[in-house]
């Protein structure tokens, strides 16, 4: 699953259009095309959308629900958790007393 997350991560207009879900989920193909369109001036087709949001439903960013004959995309963010709990930061060491602060 991680090599799917991170090859969807790697595309700009797939984290343009995470960007976009994450402003306003819920959002319609023809939504998330105009909003490409007027905020960031991408010229995409509805199909290369449309391709674009499958690659992100196929790594789990994107989840999709139909509503009558709409279908409607919402983000996922739990991928991105579990990447991050994969390498967890370790706490950063503090000295405990003196003899351990000098060099």
């Amino acid at each position: 699953m991680a090599d799917d997350l991170f090859k969807a991560l790697a595309d700009p207009t797939r984290r343009t259009i995470l960007d976009e879900l994450a402003d306003r989920s819920g959002q319609t193909l023809f939504e998330i095309c105009g909003r490409l369109s007027m905020k960031h001036q991408l010229g995409l087709s509805r199909q290369a959308v449309s391709q674009h949001l499958a690659v992100l439903e196929s790594a789990g960013l994107v989840e999709t629900r139909r509503e009558g004959r709409y279908k409607y995309h919402d983000l996922n963010t739990a991928p991105l958790r579990q990447i991050t709990e994969r390498w967890p930061v370790p706490e950063p060491r503090v000295p405990s007393g003196p003899e351990e602060s000098t060099p």
